[in-house]
């Protein structure tokens, strides 16, 4: 089963933030996401939970990160909620 990604408008802003940053990220960044629709257990994604922000994390590599929300059970979605390093966890 193929996830469809859902990327809202207030992810798109971070999205574009991020990569004027760190534009060397944008293809590993595409393979992530892209393996992420095939297939979201596989283990180069290190998909885990985030308790403190009721949500998940998938990595881009081992510094930066992808958080997420699972709608997995009702309809395939997952929707991406933030990208950055392990700040994000924090904030």
């Amino acid at each position: 089963m193929t996830l469809k990604i859902i990327r809202p408008e207030s992810y798109v802003k971070r999205e574009i933030k991020f990569f004027k940053k760190h534009p060397e990220l944008i293809n590993q960044y595409a393979k992530t996401l892209k393996l992420l629709s095939l297939d979201i257990n596989h283990p180069s994604l290190r998909l885990h939970a985030i308790k403190t922000k009721s949500c998940h994390s998938i990595s881009i590599n081992m510094q930066y990160r992808v958080l997420l929300t699972l709608k997995l059970v009702k309809d395939g979605q997952v929707v991406l909620i933030d990208v950055g390093d392990h700040g994000l966890y924090s904030g």
